[in-house]
């Protein structure tokens, strides 16, 4: 069955990503997105429009899709809370708090050098809302952890909107804020994808310890886990897959948490199945929600985080709600 799934979701990701790079305003047809891909002619303005706008765009969708559905997998089983997603635990906020406070007082840094922050920012906004709940009378639940993040990432965001305002910036941190990949450049995709499939990899390697220790921190240390490593190598691949997924695409929230409860729904709760095909089908989800926001409201674009709030929402209110009794 999990095998079935996998390649059901690559066959839709291939089919979304051609999709995709066939959609836009310029009137293209398949067969100049075949050929553009595989006999690129720089003389021709179809090809250029394919291999330097849309394909990059279609990647980076994936790329963020996985980064960010495999990072809300290894969030849910590594600290066994089922609302756990970037996007809720204030990383992504993080992230671009410190992209914002880049701009506004290193002006004309490097992309690279704003992926470093963001990598940063992803730091901080975990650590602060851990930091908190572990703090409270009773230690942290999933609803806590919920609060907190939400609580933090509003913090951080109202943080970047005042930087943003005070030091002339607002124009540049709002594409951080919407979540977007209109804008990808084909550098910004060599720049993250060595970080993010260095995430995917090691997360890939840690599946059988997540699988464990998805069942409780003491069956884990009677099977011989080394707990405190295993989280934090956990933690790390969840800062690089976020911090460079916000490095391209802002803040797009809730691929972590949908995509997840989905492929456990599917196929069970084997981490070494769950992360591959939630890298897959996170991909999957992110592209076809960029094409809708390409079609609901032509001429003008909807930004993709928007989308996939709309997808979200519902399902973190009804987890919310589940788990509310351990409050």
């Amino acid at each position: 069955m999990s095998m079935v799934i996998f390649i059901v979701g690559l066959v839709a990701l291939v089919i979304s990503i051609i999709v995709s790079v066939n959609f836009g305003a310029a009137d293209l047809n398949y067969r100049d997105v075949i050929n553009a891909l595989f006999e690129f002619d720089g003389n021709n303005s179809s090809h250029v429009i394919i291999r330097e706008l849309r394909f990059p765009r279609a990647i980076a969708a994936v790329c963020v899709g996985a980064a960010l559905a495999v990072s809300g997998a290894i969030m849910q089983g590594m600290i066994r809370n089922p609302l756990a997603d970037p996007s809720i635990m204030g990383v992504t906020a993080g992230s671009s708090f410190f992209i914002a406070i880049a701009l506004a007082f290193m002006p004309g840094m490097t992309y690279i050098g704003l992926m470093m922050f963001s990598f940063a920012g992803a730091g901080l906004g975990a650590a602060i809302v851990f930091g908190i709940t572990s703090l409270t009378r009773g230690g942290s639940t999933p609803v806590k952890l919920a609060l907190a993040g939400s609580a933090i990432a509003s913090l951080l965001s109202s943080l970047s909107t005042a930087i943003g305002i005070k030091f002339n910036v607002s124009k540049d941190i709002s594409y951080w804020f919407v979540g977007s990949v209109s804008s990808v450049q084909p550098q910004h995709i060599s720049f993250a994808l060595p970080f993010i499939l260095g995430g995917l990899l090691l997360a890939l390697f840690l599946s059988r310890s997540i699988s464990i220790l998805s069942l409780g921190e003491e069956v884990a240390r009677g099977l011989g886990q080394n707990i405190t490593l295993v989280k934090f190598t956990g933690t790390i691949v969840v800062l690089l897959l976020t911090g460079a997924a916000v490095s391209i695409a802002g803040m797009i929230g809730f691929i972590g948490l949908v995509i997840p409860h989905i492929v456990r729904f599917l196929i069970g709760s084997d981490y070494r199945l769950i992360i591959p095909c939630s890298a897959v089908l996170g991909g999957t989800l992110l592209v076809v929600s960029d094409i809708i926001g390409r079609t609901v409201n032509i001429p003008f674009e909807t930004p993709v985080g928007a989308i996939t709030a709309i997808i979200g929402v519902p399902l973190f209110l009804y987890l919310a709600r589940k788990e509310g009794s351990g409050i």
